[in-house]
């Protein structure tokens, strides 16, 4: 009995003391304090950087003398400013919709089990494996009408046909449409098609059982079934519109004038190139908000789906 007890003294003395971390604790914290520290000083201190900037009157270097909102002031009377705001609503607009429209086509299509899927589904993705810069470069081989798809036409006997999208100010826009959705609609396609064959079959049998044709199948149980597909596939497709800088670099470089201009563009313009710091930083602060408008509500459904389940 007293050894016992003489033994349980030790035993209380440990549970009192705190455990000692050791190495392979600490480990994981030290591995990823690297990717912590440059995401926080990189990411999130850049941006409440460039909100300071953004009240300042920022020229060439960065100057802390804060004028207020007179900088977005001056960013929504600016013209350049509206026309790169009006062509990213007709360049997302129709890139977002074309790109929904055509990827659920081809994955239906491919649904089907038809012979060689997998090469012609590599087909479909392979623009996404190349950069915008090289979209942007190709595309303005092909639009362009000297030695493009128009010459090609007038060679081939057509003498009437014109395709000057390229160099007509308002039209330019579409050429940015054309390229971005032959690069992101087999990227689409492979979402949907991925949800379409988690679709439960059960489902597709018992409407097949009632007299549904494969048009009313789709319509009225598959197509609903992947409304989450639907919103994450416009969340990603937003988000690319608004950035999108490399392909108007590569494509138009803004011309003709500044009609082909998207907010990237007009942010890289006035912060870099005509040394104005303040100007550039509240156009990225809009296009931060823009981002923001369109992630916080999809974050919010996430996470009230997950309280839900």
């Amino acid at each position: 009995m007293k050894t016992n007890a003489i033994n349980a003294e030790p035993n209380k003395a440990r549970a009192g003391r705190p455990a000692r971390l050791t190495l392979a604790d600490w480990m994981p914290k030290i591995v990823m304090a690297p990717t912590v520290i440059v995401t926080l000083v990189c990411m999130y201190g850049y941006m409440i950087w460039t909100a300071v900037l953004s009240m300042t009157n920022s020229r060439m270097l960065p100057s802390y003398d804060f004028v207020g909102l007179s900088q977005y002031e001056r960013l929504f009377n600016n013209d350049r400013w509206i026309v790169a705001l009006t062509n990213l609503g007709i360049f997302g607009g129709l890139f977002i919709l074309i790109c929904l429209v055509l990827g659920v086509i081809l994955a239906i299509f491919l649904d089907q089990k038809i012979r060689s899927e997998g090469a012609i589904r590599t087909i479909y993705l392979y623009p996404m494996a190349i950069s915008f810069i090289v979209t942007g470069t190709a595309w303005k081989w092909l639009l362009n009408p000297t030695n493009g798809f128009e010459k090609l036409m007038i060679d081939m006997g057509f003498t009437d046909f014109t395709f000057d999208w390229l160099v007509n100010p308002d039209k330019v826009v579409y050429c940015l449409v054309i390229a971005a959705v032959w690069q992101a609609s087999g990227f689409v396609m492979a979402l949907f098609l991925a949800g379409l064959r988690g679709v439960d079959g059960d489902l597709i049998k018992a409407a097949q059982l009632d007299g549904a044709n494969t048009f009313t199948t789709y319509r009225r149980i598959i197509l609903p079934s992947l409304k989450p597909v639907f919103f994450s596939a416009m969340v990603i497709l937003s988000h690319i519109a608004i950035k999108s800088f490399d392909l108007v670099a590569a494509l138009t470089n803004g011309g003709p004038g500044y009609s082909s201009d998207l907010p990237a563009n007009f942010m890289y313009a006035h912060t870099f190139t005509r040394s104005q710091i303040g100007l550039g930083s509240a156009s990225a602060m809009v296009m931060l908000g823009c981002v923001l408008a369109i992630l916080v509500p999809y974050l919010y459904s996430e996470l009230r789906g997950e309280r839900n389940e």
